[in-house]
């Protein structure tokens, strides 16, 4: 149901009192207009604000009424149908360390009772960018949802400003799909943000073109900061720049694209998320920057610590407001990083010593998780994931859970190349060994079980080695690193042979099965030694 019909049938039932929390105020009062014109019996608009007092549909502003008991006083006594719309109005209603005005709750409580009672219809509407409903007036209160703009509204806008500035030098530098990923990209904008971050985009370079996204998610960047509780991350690493992990990164990208009008029109829901496990330092993290980087959508960072707080129910509230702020950036990935340390201790049940709030704060979660429409994509990721609570895992909540294990004889190549030409200059010599196949399997043989950051640690620690002398790396400083270094693998190897004794039945392999070929046709060449980790590969070698 849309918010013109909510509102429709909120008059038709002559509702005493609505309040509306949205800082979009220009939005709402024409929203309401046109409801309120529409009726069988059509009313007048009169609106309230502290600074003009009570103004009429005329436009006539009533003397001494920006006092707002005044101004209710007024109120009661107009004789014909009407709406008032009061702004702002919060600010007279307290706060959570401050109270609120007496005489206007009191009266607010009259003008309810009044309006329920009388032959006019006649509705008080407050619209305020936060909720603030005292107890007086709780009950003769109806809350009503007031969208964002959506995909329809954002696309007139930008249509109309292409054609308000189409003499104005604006050149148009953009196909139908780029228009519709600018139009996405400012969902969840307010129409006044959504239209600055458009007319900047066109005032750049007078030119509108698909480079102007990155425009316009600045905008959302700015929402996100304002909101305090997520972290907006810069990725500049697509999924193309990850070393291996083939299956995983196949299962994203076909997902690329999935929230766009051509998907919902195919009947295609958009993605819940994925859950990435496995092995400390072999990529899960850097797959969720990724993922949002190839995807062009914002990548937003959650982190469950700062979620809680020590008043009681702000807990609660802050996750509501996180989510809240991920969906009106949406479409975006949520980053949850390490989520087993923010919600392990509910596989003891409720019986914490924190009087429950880490539970409610998990069901809460789980419930967004489970019902969520909007497309906030969340990748999560864990390294002891059987802290983790059997529901959390359960289908429905994330699409899939993939386990990332050390890289195989093929992935560590890439990985290798992939980290010499990062960090390559003119002034390290490192270029012509990004390219050197003889010299890279050399290396992944030698880095046998050593995942990929100790292999970026190993190029750092080879380049100070070649800096120190004054001069270019060599192979062999690279080689040198790598034998000084004990990989987590010797170091953990119980740890991370339980966690591929979880996965083996309960997640999907990341690396492809092509690697995995390639990395049993490489093992005989191997050291005879015996293998220092039993199960090799953790997950099931399902291919997508």
């Amino acid at each position: 149901m849309t918010f013109d019909e909510t509102l429709d049938q909120a008059f038709k039932a002559r509702l005493p009192l609505l309040y509306v929390e949205t800082s979009e105020e220009m939005r709402l009062q024409e929203a309401v207009a046109r409801v309120a014109g529409a009726l069988r019996k059509p009313r007048a608009l009169w609106t309230w604000t502290a600074s003009v007092g009570l103004v009429d549909h005329e436009g006539t502003a009533i003397a001494n009424t920006t006092n707002p008991v005044r101004a209710l006083d007024h109120a009661l006594g107009v004789q014909d149908d009407a709406v008032f719309f009061f702004c702002d109005l919060h600010a007279f209603l307290g706060a959570e360390h401050r109270p609120g005005d007496p005489a206007v709750i009191r009266k607010i409580r009259e003008a309810a009772a009044d309006f329920r009672g009388a032959e006019q219809s006649k509705t008080l509407m407050i619209s305020a960018p936060v909720r603030v409903i005292p107890a007086e007036i709780d009950k003769v209160t109806t809350l009503l949802d007031f969208p964002l703009p959506g995909r329809a509204e954002l696309r007139a806008l930008l249509d109309s400003m292409i054609q308000s500035n189409s003499d104005g030098g604006v050149t148009v530098d953009a196909e139908e799909k780029e228009l519709e990923q600018l139009v996405q990209a400012a969902l969840g904008l307010t129409m006044l943000e959504a239209e600055n971050a458009l007319a900047r985009a066109m005032v750049d370079d007078a030119r509108l073109t698909k480079d102007d996204v990155a425009i316009v998610l600045e905008e959302k960047r700015q929402t996100v900061r304002k909101a305090g509780l997520l972290e907006f991350v810069d990725s500049h690493v697509d999924l193309d720049q990850i070393g291996g992990l083939n299956n995983l990164k196949r299962w994203l990208s076909r997902r690329e694209g999935a929230w766009l009008s051509k998907a919902e029109e195919y009947g295609l829901p958009a993605p819940k998320g994925v859950l990435i496990t496995g092995v400390p330092g072999c990529g899960k993290s850097l797959t969720a920057k990724a993922t949002a980087a190839s995807w062009g959508v914002p990548l937003l960072r959650l982190d469950i610590g700062k979620v809680f707080s020590g008043l009681v129910g702000s807990s609660e509230q802050n996750l509501r407001t996180a989510i809240a702020t991920a969906e009106a950036t949406a479409p975006c990935v949520l980053w949850v990083d390490e989520i087993e340390k923010g919600f392990s201790g509910n596989t003891q049940g409720s019986g914490q010593l924190d009087s429950g709030t880490s539970s409610r704060v998990f069901g809460y979660f789980l419930t967004w998780m489970q019902e969520k429409s909007k497309p906030v994509f969340v990748v999560a990721t864990a390294n002891n994931i059987e802290a983790l609570p059997p529901e959390f895992m359960r289908k429905g909540r994330f699409d899939e859970i993939f386990f990332v294990d050390l890289p195989t004889q093929s992935e560590r190549e890439q990985i290798w190349a992939i980290q010499i030409a990062k960090n390559a200059t003119e002034a390290n010599g490192l270029s012509p060994l990004a390219t050197d196949a003889a010299a890279l399997t050399t290396l992944a043989t030698a880095s046998d079980d050593f995942s990929g950051a100790e292999i970026e640690q190993s190029v750092v620690g080879a380049m100070y080695e070649g800096f120190a002398n004054d001069r270019p790396v060599s192979p062999e400083d690279l080689a040198q690193a790598v034998a000084t270094m004990v990989p987590l693998a010797v170091t953990q190897s119980e740890r991370i042979a339980a966690i591929r004794a979880w996965a083996s039945m309960r997640a999907v392999l990341a690396t492809g099965s092509e690697d995995i070929v390639d990395d049993e046709k490489a093992a005989p060449a191997k050291s005879a030694e015996p293998e220092k980790l039993p199960s090799r590969r953790g997950g099931r070698t399902v291919d997508f």
